[in-house]
């Protein structure tokens, strides 16, 4: 069985995770989004509530599969038969840091990294970005599946 991981904080899902999710469910037998548990970074939506979102929006995909994991995630590959982690570049930026990291995953673990270019139309788009912008009352609507954008709209005027 082909597997393979696509890891990331998903705090919220964004349409630009959906994307790669998707297409990465397209061409593995099994693929498992990870969030990443990070008790240091101070995150908008418990991972409880980040696991929810995404299997609520990934249900769609029967070979889509939600779990966390902590700590060094060659680790959690190695531990659930995972054989490629899948990871989308928005920029040549994000090139840089990721080839760096998918040597050393490749170097601890024999764990492949692929690479997905992403759609043009979230080229610029990061969960970090999409909470400021709608934190002041931009529209973030075509940025995010409308039940995310719900939660997200709920949890900002909890806030305030």
């Amino acid at each position: 069985m082909r597997r393979a991981v696509c890891p990331g904080s998903y705090d919220p899902v964004t349409n630009g995770h959906l994307d790669i999710i998707e297409r990465a469910s397209k061409l593995f037998d099994e693929v498992v989004v990870a969030v990443l548990i990070n008790k240091n970074k101070k995150s908008l939506f418990s991972v409880e509530e980040r696991l929810e979102m995404l299997r609520e929006v990934t249900a769609a995909w029967p070979n889509v599969r939600i779990d966390s994991w902590h700590g060094l995630l060659v680790d959690y590959c190695k531990e659930h038969g995972i054989g490629a982690i899948v990871k989308g570049l928005r920029a040549v930026s994000d090139f840089d840091y990721e080839l760096q990291m998918a040597q050393m995953n490749q170097q601890l673990s024999g764990v492949e990294t692929m690479f997905m270019s992403t759609n043009p139309l979230y080229s610029f788009l990061a969960s970090s970005l999409v909470k400021e912008v709608a934190t002041y009352g931009g529209d973030v609507s075509n940025l995010l599946p409308p039940k995310i954008e719900q939660r997200l709209r709920e949890r900002l005027a909890e806030r305030n």
